[in-house]
Formats: structure tokens, C-alpha cells, sequence
């Protein structure tokens, strides 16, 4: 979430930066904050006077007893009551106004980079760069869906019938690529320097609060009502939770994780071509890379490692794009986000496969993540995340866009170690 003392420092650019991420009245809603921030701080000041003065009280109380004067010392123990009294009163005060603020500065994103473009759409976005690599058939191309069905490699109407609409069954050789492609991913994490999690994929309210996931995308996700848990929409949240409420020491920066999960979100209200096949799931499979630096670095650290998933895709021979996405298409907890996206030639459209964030102090202010500098004070780690990388779109293209006129799909060469064949069917 974002600090109070930059809202109120920078009020102007701050209502502006969330202007163009298209906050409505966010004018207003800046204005409630600082108010509610200005009661939060009239408590506090009576809250500090009535302790320093029961303190003095308290004091002169031994001091009357001593001397004889138990009348006085008596009186003075009455007075003590009643600012016992306004003092229970005043912290109970301090804490509704703090709720309240954590609850107004929780309904707002996190402030545009002032690189990012101003936008309202995804088609305002920049694209950075696109590679040359081109896919031409000599023939009508098959869409992922018939070629998995043709191959019989995902199962459909399976997957309805074991829980619904977006959880399909993989099965033979989509089973053994799935396999592949996420031992492939983390091989490559692990030769650049990230250290592998294996996360638990429930996760408590509080985990959902630390990066933001809540209340943004409470309808997004999969609630376990019963207990209070969330099904985990992302490695991000509980592998960035891992340092919540912790003070690291610098020496400690950077922390680099990675770690496969399956994912799980309800994507409510999602239909149309668009979503068919596997371009939308509720439960998909996804490599996850996670970064905390220091604040200095956080820049530099994007770019990395939107490089590193640039390669990846480099490496199974895609067509891809680097876009800047605008400030009305970034996320609600982004700073600033690269999308690569693969071209199917199947499709004839882009498929977003991966994106990059730098989401600056917005989630380690909630996770209360600080790292001791070598002014010996405390400050925000910065955190990052990438998908390094998502595997639905990731195997749609693969089929799509590596199918041959016989009627094969040919694996990348990158992954036939793993997969143990060079072709599917």
C-alpha cells in the first residue's frame, strides 16, 4: 500500500499518478486519508499528554505518602481513575481511525512509474521490442484445442465432468510436455542464481493483505470458507510472504526464489473465443520468479529479469514481444510491467505468456519487509515478480505454431531431453 508520509509529502503528484492509473475521485479519496491521518494524530497527541501526566501523577503520589499528605496522595489517586479512563478511551479512539486509514490506503493501487505511458487500454501499451522470428505454413493451421484433441493430449470434456468449464486433463504426451516444460523452467532458475520453493498453495487472509491479491481480487479467488483460507492465485503470494513482518540485513539483498505451482482463480465473468482452449483455465501450472532488493537496484532487476524470461522464450524458438503496458492496463499493484506475448499463427493474435512487475514499496509496506542499511536505519525492500513462465499459452503455441503438414507437432529442441520424443503424434 502506499506510505502516508509520500501521500502527504506529495499530495499533488500522488492524486495525479492515480489519475492516470483511472482511480475515480481519487482527489477525494487521497483527502479522506490524510484527514483520517490528521484525527489519527490529534488522538495520539492526547493519548502522549495523558500518559505523561498519570506518569507525574503517579510520581507525586509516593512523594505525598511519604511526606504525610495521604489526603492529598488520595486525591491524586482519584484523578489517576478518570485519566485511566480517558487514556482507554483515546487508545480505542487511535485504533478505529488507524483501521480506518488501512482500510482507505488498502482501496488504493500503487502509483505509475513515471516511465509508464498514460493510457486506458491495452492498446495504448508500448511495444518495446518484437524478435524476427516469423511462423508460415503452407497449409490451413489447426488451432491448440483440435490439435490436442486430434493427438488426444488434453482431455475436455474430462476435465467438465471431474469439476467444471477451465480444468482440463492432460494426458499422454501433453502430460509428459507439461512435465517437461516445468523441469525445464526451473533448471534454468536454478543456473541463474534462484533458489527453488516449494510453497504450500492455501495461504491465510493475512498472505492474500501482504501483496495485495486482497480485497483487489477477493472475487478472483478461490475461498475456503470454512477455514479462511484462499487457493493461491500465484507463487508470488506465498513465496513473497516468506519474509513478511522481517527485517533483513543488507547483506542479505538480494533474495532471489522461484517456484512452480499450480495456480487457481475463478476469472469470473470470462467468455467468449478468447478464452477458449487454454488461453483462460481456472487451474493452470506456472513458474514463478521472485525478487526482494534494494531499492536502488529495483530498476536495474526488472530489466534483468525480463531479459532472462526473454530467453527462455528465445530458447523454445517463439515469436514474442516486449510491451510496456500503460497506466490504465498496469496491474492494481504494479509500479511498472513489462507483457511478453507469443504470436500464434494459428490464433492470428498475441497470447500474453508472461508478465514482469516492479511493484517498488506497495507490498512491502503491507508485508512490513525492511532491510537495516548501513545508516543503521530501517527501509522498504523492494519486491518483483515475473512468470517465468506460465504454461497454458506457453503449450498452445508450442502445438500451434510447431505443427507440420503430416499432421506432427514437433517438440523444441531445448525440450526433447526432457519430454523423451521429438514429436507428438
Amino acid at each position: 500500500m502506499l506510505e502516508i508520509q509520500k501521500i502527504r509529502q506529495e499530495t499533488a503528484d500522488v492524486v495525479q499518478r492515480l489519475t492516470d492509473k483511472k482511480v475515480k475521485d481519487a482527489e477525494e479519496k487521497v483527502t479522506q486519508i490524510l484527514e483520517a491521518d490528521n484525527e489519527r494524530r490529534e488522538w495520539l497527541i492526547k493519548l502522549e499528554q495523558n500518559r505523561a501526566e498519570m506518569n507525574k501523577i503517579a510520581k507525586s503520589i509516593g512523594q505525598l505518602m511519604k511526606s504525610g499528605q495521604k489526603e492529598a496522595a488520595e486525591a491524586a489517586k482519584a484523578q489517576t481513575a478518570q485519566i485511566k479512563a480517558d487514556i482507554k478511551e483515546y487508545e480505542e479512539k487511535v485504533r478505529l481511525v488507524e483501521e480506518k486509514t488501512q482500510e482507505l490506503l488498502y482501496s488504493l493501487p500503487n502509483l505509475p512509474h513515471s516511465s509508464v505511458p498514460v493510457g486506458d487500454h491495452a492498446e495504448d501499451n508500448e511495444t518495446i521490442y518484437q524478435n524476427d522470428v516469423k511462423v508460415e505454413f503452407s497449409f490451413k493451421p489447426q488451432p491448440h484445442w483440435e490439435l490436442a484433441k486430434k493427438h488426444d493430449i488434453i482431455d475436455w470434456e474430462r476435465g467438465v465432468k471431474l469439476t467444471g468449464a477451465g480444468f482440463p486433463v492432460y494426458k499422454g504426451q501433453g502430460a509428459r510436455l507439461q512435465r517437461a516444460l516445468i523441469t525445464f523452467f526451473l533448471d534454468q532458475a536454478a543456473e541463474a542464481g534462484y533458489t527453488e520453493i516449494q510453497p504450500p498453495l492455501i495461504i491465510n487472509e493475512t498472505s492474500g493483505y501482504g501483496t495485495g491479491q486482497l480485497p483487489d481480487k477477493d472475487g478472483q479467488m478461490y475461498h475456503i470458507g470454512r477455514d479462511g483460507f484462499y487457493l493461491i492465485p500465484t507463487a508470488e503470494v506465498p513465496i513473497t510472504n516468506l519474509f513478511r513482518n522481517e527485517i533483513l540485513k543488507a547483506d542479505q539483498l538480494p533474495q532471489k526464489m522461484c517456484g512452480y505451482t499450480p495456480c487457481f482463480r475463478r476469472e469470473a465473468g470470462s467468455y467468449g473465443a478468447h478464452v477458449k482452449g487454454l488461453n483462460r483455465l481456472h487451474q493452470f501450472d506456472k513458474v514463478e520468479l521472485v525478487q526482494i532488493v534494494h531499492p536502488e537496484k529495483s530498476y536495474e532487476v526488472l530489466e534483468q529479469m525480463t531479459s532472462y524470461v526473454e530467453r527462455l522464450l528465445t530458447q523454445l524458438g517463439m515469436p514474442f514481444r516486449r510491451l510496456l503496458l500503460c497506466t490504465g492496463d498496469s496491474s492494481f499493484t504494479s509500479a511498472k510491467t513489462f507483457d511478453l506475448e507469443v504470436f500464434s499463427a494459428a490464433q492470428e493474435r498475441w497470447l500474453e505468456v508472461s508478465s514482469i512487475s516492479n511493484f517498488e514499496t506497495y507490498q512491502s509496506n503491507r508485508l512490513k519487509l525492511r532491510f537495516r542499511g548501513e545508516d543503521k536505519k530501517t527501509h522498504l525492500v523492494h519486491t518483483l515478480n515475473g512468470s517465468a513462465l506460465a504454461l497454458p499459452r506457453i503449450v498452445a503455441s508450442i502445438l500451434e505454431n510447431n505443427q507440420l503438414e503430416d499432421g506432427r507437432i514437433a517438440v523444441p529442441e531445448v525440450l526433447r531431453p526432457y519430454t523423451g520424443f521429438e514429436f507428438i503424434g
